[in-house]
């Protein structure tokens, strides 16, 4: 039988992924859930929840809830990471030191995301470390937030087996096999890159090419904006002629992007907080059986399909292809080997085998060595508390590389989140 710990179980995502779990409970022997989180108040909210979905679906099916990680991951099978250290406050004060400096400050990009991942790092990593002692044949599988840089320091720096996750490029085939009129399961992507910086090359249905269509489904998401960001972005893939990851606008239009930053009233954590308040009062709601409509506010959308279509494939060998952040070993040549990149893998029971990739086009050379240069020093900086390490990373990323005011930067991120970031007292 298959135990799931879910290390952020508290988060406003849970009833999704329970919902998933609680659906494909038979085809992948589930008999217990176990969440946990440091939130008490939310943890309670989201077990009762929990559990009357499962009475609502008649379900043999135990789950309980922790604020004890070993408790969490002991004898799991799979354990799922989807926390935010310091919570939304914290994701809050890194978007608006990035717009005091004239920088992008979002969750997972420049300075944000590198905040974000000083705080998360430690974190990951001691979860890593409880299950190599006590779930040492289970799967980490990593959604928690900037993903690929969070799934490359438990490669580096434990022992454990780990998949990192991300949404997006499930989107995409979502996306694809609406507008084509095709199964998800026919539609296969040539997709390469790192988390939030990737980019689709090519798209087959049943093995014929329909790119050019393809594309024109990513003009119009980008379009549908109605911004000069999304303007700028089908502009500039109807010239590129490859659809780049929704992420790439903070690279591509950097001054658009702050523009519009700076006119609005609040930043998206301010926004998400209002959302969760919300979903929250539906959650605590007795009479709520089923993931409430109002989630679909939150954003992440197929991050339930993902996890689930994941966990599923190691459990039955499927040998499907899915598209997993996971250690490179020479997949993408132009980057190093121990580096995690997000590429289509046929998904064993041993774990992805990845897909052999084509060589990168310059372009796209370019901007993704850069990034993952900064995204290794950023590993090291967080994991040892390396101050010098840091301070590469930030110089090193094209979204800051203001060396002149790196120093005083690094010094607002540490004092700003001094109570998270215990490896550089």
């Amino acid at each position: 039988m298959t135990k799931v710990g879910v290390i952020g179980g508290g988060s406003s995502y849970t009833p999704e992924l329970l919902e998933g779990l609680i659906e494909r409970r038979d085809i992948l022997g589930l008999d217990k859930i176990c969440l946990m989180d440091i939130n008490g108040e939310r943890l309670e909210i989201l077990g009762a929840l929990g559990n009357r979905m499962i009475a609502k679906a008649g379900a043999n099916l135990s789950l309980e809830t922790t604020q004890d990680v070993k408790a969490a991951v002991e004898g799991a099978s799979f354990v799922v990471t989807q926390f935010r250290a310091g919570g939304m406050q914290a994701r809050i004060r890194d978007e608006k030191l990035g717009l005091r400096h004239g920088i992008v400050g979002q969750e997972t990009t420049g300075v944000g995301g590198f905040a974000k991942s000083l705080r998360t790092i430690p974190i990951l990593l001691d979860v890593a470390h409880k299950m190599e002692e006590h779930a040492p044949d289970g799967w980490l599988i990593n959604f928690t937030n900037p993903a690929g840089i969070i799934t490359e320091a438990a490669l580096k720096h434990s022992k454990q087996k780990v998949i990192g996750l991300c949404n997006i490029p499930i989107g995409y085939i979502m996306d694809a096999a609406k507008g084509l009129g095709c199964s998800p399961s026919s539609v296969s992507l040539d997709y390469v890159g790192i988390n939030h910086l990737s980019w689709v090359r090519g798209c087959t249905v049943d093995g014929e090419d329909r790119f050019a269509d393809f594309l024109r489904i990513g003009e119009k998401e980008f379009l549908d904006e109605k911004d000069a960001v999304g303007e700028a972005m089908a502009a500039w893939t109807r010239f590129h002629g490859i659809l780049p990851n929704y992420y790439l606008q903070y690279y591509y239009c950097t001054k658009l992007v702050l523009e519009k930053l700076r006119k609005k009233d609040k930043t998206r954590g301010e926004e998400v907080i209002a959302v969760e308040e919300e979903l929250f009062k539906k959650y605590a709601d007795p009479n709520l059986q089923e993931k409430p409509k109002e989630l679909e506010q939150r954003g992440g959308a197929f991050y339930s399909t993902a996890a689930v279509n994941l966990i599923e494939s190691l459990v039955t060998d499927k040998q499907d292809i899915q598209i997993v952040n996971l250690q490179n070993n020479g997949t993408v040549p132009e980057l190093p080997p121990q580096v995690s990149v997000e590429v289509p893998c046929r998904i064993t029971k041993e774990g992805p085998v990845p897909l052999e990739q084509r060589p990168l086009e310059p372009e796209i050379r370019g901007i993704l060595q850069v990034v993952k240069a900064y995204e290794e020093l950023t590993v090291e900086a967080a994991a040892k508390g390396d101050r010098r390490s840091a301070l590469l990373a930030l110089a090193t990323h094209p979204l800051v590389r203001q060396v002149a005011e790196i120093e005083g930067i690094l010094d607002e991120i540490l004092e700003e989140n001094r109570d998270y970031l215990p490896q550089f007292k």
